[in-house]
């Protein structure tokens, strides 16, 4: 299938932003916006919702048609232990090399699409966060920082050269902290409807001395209802049924929805742990990620970044985009017709994004030979 627009009428509209281009003003489509997704997107919505697009729009989509889709092993592909823990990736390719980070709830298996295309030029790697897709579910607690220093210690492990991170949701938000603590080694940024929030680490409410009642009765008690109700949710978030029907009502391409992609989801969430770990999950990042912004992040990065950005977001839609750019000049926007997730919803079009951006970026930056 060709990646010009022109054959994609009705489909998708793709604009380049960038310090030395123009284009009309873009047009913010009337869906709720948010810089960040709330703990109750996340808890409601379930294991699938996260990592699969949510889409308000009556647009459909074509399959996927003519592109080479990542084979599905049930056993994943390779593993690195990281810190006693399992940790899995794919990789795939030859050449300079992209790190693949995966949205909340998905895995490695969400790049399906995008990595042997991008394995035609580039050395591709995908990597499942702890706690997440075929990588250990380890009773941790979890904050950003802990998927920030499992990326950085990739990069140093396995990658061990320059290197462009591309992150979709919470792996956009994941690739941007571990650019910080790797600047050296991460030479350019693509974010795909990145979570994160813009304001100050300040604003934070900070924690007051507990009473007695509050330590040993109410917090107690909280924490039960907590478990009981995220308990339910999970257990229904889980269920093939349940997950099917759910990517189904978010995918207007349906022909996505197979069953390699939904076991993807629910194999995962079939590990003796991986309840506790959703519960830590919605308890502790999600109450705790406030508390590293998109502004401290950002003003400490001086990569090029790319935003590839799904405008039919509920989530993350465009605003923040511009938003992004306003903050931090040295960024180029694509715009698209798709919701969270555009890289398995427009797959095509997300690869040549990517590949006409890398080779926007100094040669000395991305030299790589064609396989």
């Amino acid at each position: 299938m060709s990646s010009s627009c022109a054959t994609l009428p009705h489909r998708v509209r793709i604009e380049w932003r960038n310090s030395n281009k123009f284009s009309p003003a873009i047009k913010v489509h009337p869906y709720r916006n948010r810089c960040g997704l709330s703990r109750r997107d996340f808890a409601t919505k379930g294991i699938v919702a996260a990592g699969a697009s949510v889409m308000s729009s009556t647009l459909v989509s074509q399959p996927a048609q003519g592109l080479e889709r990542l084979p599905f092993k049930n056993d994943g592909y390779k593993f690195w232990t990281w810190r006693g823990h399992k940790i899995h990736y794919v990789e795939e390719g030859e050449g300079f090399p992209i790190v693949l980070i995966h949205g909340f709830g998905a895995s490695a298996f969400h790049w399906r699409y995008n990595i042997p295309e991008l394995a035609k030029k580039y050395k591709v790697y995908a990597v499942d966060l702890l706690g997440f897709g075929w990588s250990e579910k380890a009773l941790v607690d979890y904050d950003a920082l802990v998927w920030r220093d499992q990326v950085a210690d990739f990069l140093k492990e396995i990658v061990k050269e320059p290197t462009i991170l591309v992150g979709n949701s919470l792996g956009g938000f994941t690739a941007l902290v571990a650019a910080e603590a790797m600047p050296q080694q991460v030479v350019g940024i693509a974010l795909l409807n990145s979570a994160g929030q813009f304001g100050s680490p300040d604003d934070a409410t900070t924690e007051t001395e507990e009473s007695t009642v509050q330590k040993f009765i109410l917090k107690p008690l909280k924490e039960i209802f907590q478990r009981v109700a995220l308990g339910f949710l999970f257990w229904q978030a889980k269920q093939p049924a349940r997950v099917e029907s759910v990517l189904k009502s978010v995918y207007k391409n349906t022909s996505n929805v197979d069953d390699y992609l939904i076991q993807s989801i629910t194999k995962p969430a079939d590990d003796p742990n991986a309840g506790e770990v959703y519960y830590r999950l919605m308890t502790r990042f999600m109450s705790n990620q406030r508390k590293y912004t998109l502004d401290s992040v950002l003003s400490k990065l001086s990569c090029p970044l790319l935003l590839v950005w799904g405008d039919l977001d509920p989530w993350v839609g465009p605003a923040k985009a511009i938003r992004i750019k306003e903050f931090y000049p040295n960024t180029t926007i694509v715009n698209l017709q798709a919701g969270h997730c555009p890289h398995d919803e427009v797959p095509e079009l997300v690869n040549k994004a990517l590949v006409d951006w890398l080779s926007t970026l100094p040669s000395t930056y991305t030299a790589s030979q064609t396989v």
